[in-house]
């Protein structure tokens, strides 16, 4: 089935290719819904967004701002996607303004923070008038629509794996969405379960933003979308997208996803060069032989491999950092940006004998190594 996409400008101020930005970086690189035309970010002014992340070209035009935008882009975008997530989550006085404008100018707004729109009079005014939506990713499922937990989980059947981290904004996603792409190019019917509004905003078909949830339902809604997934899609596998981590004092997300999908098995995203935990610089960052250890402390899943961000490091320091964690830790380890899934996916045909099967029918040529575009 193909996907009508529509065309739409992410606003990231000053954010872009920093933690914070990681909704617009990972919407530049990817994204099933939205063609993104270009990226608001002032301090970038004029550079390509691909080559600002440090990957290849885009051709994903930075703009100063909105009406530089449209007056350079031949077309006002369909949408218009406020691409940052802070930590507070809330707008400033000048966003409010810059999100009012583009309604002027017939985009619909879609919104990753904790703060709807939809709930914001001035803004539903301004929608009406202008005849354009508000879609606030984040905004759960009315209370009768939520899930507890009821145990479904253990009917499926095919692996399940989640991927985790060490901390937040580290990759998790991005490595969650590059190995999807990976397997289901090999020819393996792999189905990504959101767990955030990014990966949502890229067009994952099921799963939630499971921090906007009443912690009741959390865990219930996790194991909902695995079960769902199974059974509507018929996978050969189901990852679980990621969030934040087992350790992290702030988040309990990962404590959700590990009782909600109870998987078979788990892939770990690690940033080796960063010291803090992002947007907590008092806070030093864990090993990951601790992250590790935690993990398998309360989960029956293993670690199977290692993930690596090459945040703040080089190409030759990576290649290093990979040598040294595979001989340390004895699991694969990869950067999937830089060198692509082979590693993840002769993981998992190692540990699962059914889908090595079905990976050693296929060539091994068509194992790709996706760059981020």
């Amino acid at each position: 089935m193909t996907i009508k996409t529509k065309t739409a400008l992410v606003y990231c101020e000053n954010q872009f290719g920093l933690v914070d930005g990681k909704t617009a970086a990972a919407l530049v690189r990817h994204s099933q819904i939205y063609t993104i035309v270009g990226v608001i970010d002032s301090s970038l002014a004029g550079k390509d967004a691909g080559e600002a992340l440090g990957e290849g070209r885009s051709d994903i035009p930075i703009f100063v701002d909105l009406a530089d935008a449209l007056d350079h882009l031949s077309e006002t975008p369909n949408c218009y996607i406020y691409g940052k997530a802070p930590l507070d989550a809330c707008l400033a006085r000048e966003e409010r303004q810059l999100i009012l404008e583009a309604m002027k100018n017939g985009m619909d707004i879609i919104n990753g923070l904790h703060q709807f729109f939809s709930d914001d009079p001035e803004f539903v005014d301004a929608a009406a008038q202008n005849h354009v939506q508000i879609k606030d990713i984040r905004k759960p499922p009315q209370l009768k629509d939520l899930h507890v937990f009821t145990g479904q989980i253990s009917e499926v059947t095919v692996p399940v794996i989640a991927i985790l981290g060490t901390d937040c904004a580290c990759g998790k996603m991005t490595t969650a969405v590059e190995l999807n792409r990976a397997l289901n190019h090999l020819g393996i019917k792999s189905v990504l379960v959101a767990t955030g509004q990014t990966s949502l905003m890229q067009g994952a078909l099921y799963g939630v933003s499971i921090d906007a949830l009443i912690s009741q339902f959390v865990i219930g809604e996790i194991e909902h979308s695995v079960t769902q997934a199974f059974e509507h899609e018929k996978p050969d596998i189901i990852l679980v997208e990621g969030q934040s981590a087992v350790s992290h004092p702030a988040f309990m997300s990962s404590l959700g996803i590990l009782k909600g999908s109870m998987p078979d098995g788990i892939i770990l995203q690690h940033p080796p060069a960063r010291k803090f935990r992002c947007d907590f610089p008092r806070l030093a960052m864990p090993t990951i032989e601790s992250e590790i250890n935690l993990i398998e402390a309360i989960s029956q899943a293993r670690v199977m491999a290692i993930a690596l961000s090459h945040e703040d490091l080089t190409d030759e320091e990576i290649l290093v950092l990979i040598a040294l964690y595979e001989n340390q830790l004895q699991l694969p380890t990869t950067d999937v940006l830089s060198h692509g899934c082979q590693k993840l996916i002769q993981a998992l045909g190692h540990h699962f004998p059914k889908l090595d099967q079905k990976i050693k029918q296929a060539n091994s040529e068509k194992i790709p190594v996706l760059v981020a575009r």
